[in-house]
């Protein structure tokens, strides 16, 4: 499972059972992919 965050983009790479866990994970912190983007600037 990777999770490459850039300025502009998220980059998930694995399984699909690893995405969906790890974007359930994320989503107890952020409500949008837009804010998750803004937070790693």
């Amino acid at each position: 499972m990777k999770v490459i965050a850039e300025k502009d983009r998220i980059i998930l790479a694995g399984k699909a059972w690893e995405i969906q866990a790890k974007l359930k994970e994320y989503n107890k912190h952020y409500v949008t992919v837009k804010e998750w983007i803004e937070a790693n600037h």
